[in-house]
C-alpha cells in the first residue's frame, strides 16, 4: 500500500516538476528550405534536444542524415522564460553556438553565437 501511494505521488506531482521548455517543437526552416521537430527533454538539471524529424517547405517528410542526433544539449533554466549556459548545433552550417532561447507561451525564440558572431536561431513554435 505504501508503494502504491508514493507512485501514485510521483504520477500527479510529476509534471508539477516538469520543465515548461520540455516537449516537441518545429523548427524554422534552415538555410536548406528544411524544418525540424525537437524533442526537448531534461537530461539531468538541464535540458536537451534532439531532431526526431525533418520536413521540407510544403510539409513532406524529408529524410535528414541527421535524425537522431542531438541538437541542444546543456542548456539551464535560468528562470522567467530564460534559457542559456547550453551549446546549439545548426547541421545547415555546421556550427555550434552558444545557445539562448526564451520561452514564452507555445513559442520559443532560439538565438546563438560563436566567436562573437551570433544567429537568429527564429522562433520554434510547440507541437506537443
Amino acid at each position: 500500500m505504501k508503494k502504491l501511494l508514493i507512485a501514485a505521488i510521483f504520477l500527479i506531482a510529476g509534471p508539477a516538476f516538469a520543465d515548461p521548455a520540455v516537449g516537441v517543437w518545429k523548427t524554422i526552416p534552415d538555410d536548406n528550405g528544411i524544418y525540424g521537430h525537437i524533442d526537448i527533454s531534461k537530461c539531468g538539471e538541464k535540458i536537451c534536444g534532439i531532431l526526431v524529424s525533418s520536413y521540407e517547405t510544403d510539409g513532406t517528410p524529408y529524410t535528414s542524415e541527421n535524425t537522431g542526433k542531438q541538437l541542444m544539449w546543456d542548456m539551464v533554466n535560468q528562470g522567467g522564460g530564460k534559457y542559456g549556459k547550453g551549446k546549439v548545433w545548426s547541421p545547415d552550417r555546421d556550427k555550434t553556438y552558444s545557445g539562448k532561447l526564451v520561452l514564452s507561451g507555445n513559442t520559443m525564440t532560439v538565438k546563438g553565437c560563436v566567436l562573437g558572431i551570433c544567429r537568429d536561431g527564429g522562433v520554434w513554435t510547440r507541437v506537443k
